[in-house]
């Protein structure tokens, strides 16, 4: 039996090293060359859309180079994964895209203001965007910080993000000091899901993501506190709606009832806070996340972000800067393929959901996967089927709300071959 720890949230569980478990995935059949060739005319079709229209709006291309210029590569989280590529699971879905996006709440740079900067960075936002291979639909699965998971063996993360960490940059050492740094290893472990972060850097979450789903994560986004700020500016605002004002001194939150739009601080305060809002718990929090992407989703949409020049160069700029992208998203191209991804994917078909989770057995201030369910729905991301969402009230635990959520909508029936998880859909109201 595995022994999870009574600490605090907030803190690091005592693990217990748990056997590995195979997650490989048959290999998929390679692409044939005309698809591989059609793809690069994409691609450049792409370039081509998104430079018409940011010229045609007077952005010349010392501007466009300067986006290009903006994104920070993550080029250390890749040379981790190809060190355990052989561990990796392979794509089943050759078409279809894993995005793993990874909110940091690093404390460096223009992140001070919400705290001393403890050297490391934490995770706790972690969300699975899987965009089918006919780009009809893509589905965000919110992954909870406290869910006590089997972290693999990582390099250990330092202070500045080297080894599996963020930046991407190389240190200035001798070859004898990398290999030590390389030899610094955590063992595998029982722990909470952000610790994988906290040690390991965005290389370590991944390994972690895959060993739980069996999925293949095709590229990783990181952006923390400002960057998030910048992007809700950058679109004017997201809107949101309160049953009850609030007000949080913690999340630096002093809102009105009612349907409003929040910009910068308000935005942030908004996804982070936990104990103003609600139960004050991790999954009325994700839910809060999830209606909020969906909201700035449609906001882009509405607002016609995406074809009018004017707005989308700022939109663009906020973006590129606030993001960390591996070498697979760095460039304007990569990035535009993935928005015009979603771009007409009809609002209905936008979900949103948390991993079914409940209580841990041992220790209820940690969490655990609802079983077969949460399997079941990593089967039909890899498998890139559609996943049905309804209806995104918690789950009721032992007859109570415990607002903790996960689960199927239909609680004690028999699994059915396609179930409907708990979740809401970019077209949802919040104020409904």
């Amino acid at each position: 039996m595995n022994a999870v720890t009574t600490a605090d949230s907030e803190g690091s569980p005592q693990p217990e090293p748990q056997p590995e478990t195979a997650q490989g995935q048959d290999d998929a059949a390679g692409a044939p060359a005309s698809r591989s060739q059609r793809g690069r005319w994409l691609r450049r079709i792409a370039v081509g859309i998104t430079f018409v229209l940011l010229v045609s709006a007077g952005v010349g291309w010392s501007l466009l180079h300067k986006l290009e210029d903006n994104i920070t590569t993550d080029t250390g989280t890749a040379e981790v994964l190809e060190r355990y590529d052989e561990e990796r699971p392979e794509p089943v879905v050759l078409e279809a895209k894993n995005i793993l996006i990874i909110g940091s709440d690093s404390r460096d740079g223009g992140n001070a203001a919400y705290g001393e900067d403890s050297g490391t960075a934490r995770s706790d936002t972690a969300i699975l965007l899987h965009l089918a291979a006919d780009r009809d639909r893509a589905t965000a699965i919110s992954l909870p910080r406290d869910l006590m998971v089997t972290v693999p063996s990582c390099p250990r993360q330092d202070s500045t993000g080297q080894d599996g960490g963020q930046d991407g940059t190389e240190p200035e050492s001798t070859e004898q000091d990398g290999a030590e740094r390389q030899e610094e290893s955590t063992e595998e472990r029982l722990a909470q899901f952000n610790w994988a972060y906290q040690v390991g850097g965005a290389a370590c979450t991944i390994r972690t993501v895959e060993k739980l789903t069996g999925i293949r994560i095709d590229h990783h986004l990181v952006i923390d506190f400002q960057g998030f700020k910048e992007i809700v500016n950058a679109v004017g605002g997201v809107e949101v709606c309160l049953p009850e004002p609030v007000t949080d001194r913690d999340a630096k939150l002093d809102l009105p009832a009612g349907r409003q739009t929040l910009e910068g601080e308000d935005a942030l305060g908004y996804v982070r806070a936990r104990h103003a809002l609600g139960n004050g718990s991790d999954t009325q929090r994700m839910t809060r996340q999830q209606e909020f992407l969906a909201s700035l989703f449609q906001k882009v949409r509405s607002n016609g972000v995406l074809m009018n020049p004017a707005k989308l160069y700022p939109v663009l700029d906020a973006a590129t800067s606030a993001l960390t992208a591996d070498e697979g998203l760095n460039s304007l191209t990569e990035l535009y393929d993935v928005v015009r991804g979603v771009r007409d994917v009809p609002a209905e078909r936008v979900t949103f959901l948390t991993v079914p989770r409940q209580p841990h057995h041992l220790n209820p201030n940690r969490d655990e996967l609802v079983q077969p369910d949460a399997d079941r729905l990593f089967a039909m991301v890899r498998d890139d089927e559609p996943v049905d969402v309804s209806g995104n009230d918690p789950m009721p635990a032992g007859g109570e709300d415990d607002g903790r959520g996960g689960g199927t909508a239909a609680d004690g029936a028999d699994p059915s071959p396609s179930p409907t998880y708990r979740g809401s859909t970019a077209a949802t109201d919040s104020c409904d």
